[in-house]
C-alpha cells in the first residue's frame, strides 16, 4: 500500500489533493478580459414562416439591426457603456461587456422579406419571417 502511494507522489499526483477536492472549492480564477456575449436564440417553423426568439439583454432597440437576403437572417446589436462610477467611487472590476455582438444563420426556405416584421421587448428580439412563395416554373414553347 505504501509503494502505491509513494509512486503517485513520484508521479506528481498527490492522494491527498483528490481526498480534499471534494471538500473544499477551488479559488476562481478571474481575467482582465470579458469575453463577447452569444446572442442566444430559439428558431420555429410552421408552414407559413418562420419566428426567431434572440436574446439580447442590455440592448437598445434603436442598437439592433436585422438584415433578410435569400434564405440568410443576420442579427448584429451594439451594448454601450454607461457611466455608472460616481464622484468619489472607482471601479474595481466589471464583468458586463460592451461593444458589438452579432449571429447570422440560415433557413430551409427563402424570406419574403417585404412581409417580415420585428418586436423588442423586455429583451427579446421577436422576428416573423414568412417563407416566400415558391416561384412557379414556366414552360416555354419553342417557335
Amino acid at each position: 500500500m505504501s509503494n502505491h502511494l509513494t509512486r503517485l507522489s513520484q508521479a506528481g499526483l498527490d492522494p491527498l489533493d483528490d481526498l480534499f477536492r471534494g471538500f473544499f472549492v477551488r479559488p476562481v480564477e478571474f481575467s482582465n478580459q470579458t469575453q463577447a456575449p452569444s446572442i442566444k436564440m430559439d428558431v420555429k417553423e410552421d408552414e407559413k414562416a418562420y419566428q426567431v426568439h434572440a436574446e439580447l439583454p442590455g440592448v437598445k432597440k434603436e442598437d439592433i439591426h436585422v438584415h433578410v437576403e435569400g434564405n440568410t437572417v443576420a442579427i448584429s446589436a451594439e451594448v454601450k457603456q454607461e457611466k455608472e462610477v460616481k464622484e468619489g467611487q472607482r471601479l474595481l472590476r466589471s464583468e458586463r461587456y460592451f461593444g458589438k455582438v452579432s449571429r447570422s444563420f440560415q433557413v430551409a426556405q427563402d424570406i419574403d422579406d417585404a412581409q417580415a416584421s420585428a418586436r423588442f421587448n423586455d429583451g427579446v428580439l421577436e422576428l416573423t419571417l414568412p417563407k416566400r412563395a415558391a416561384a412557379s416554373s414556366k414552360r416555354l414553347t419553342i417557335d
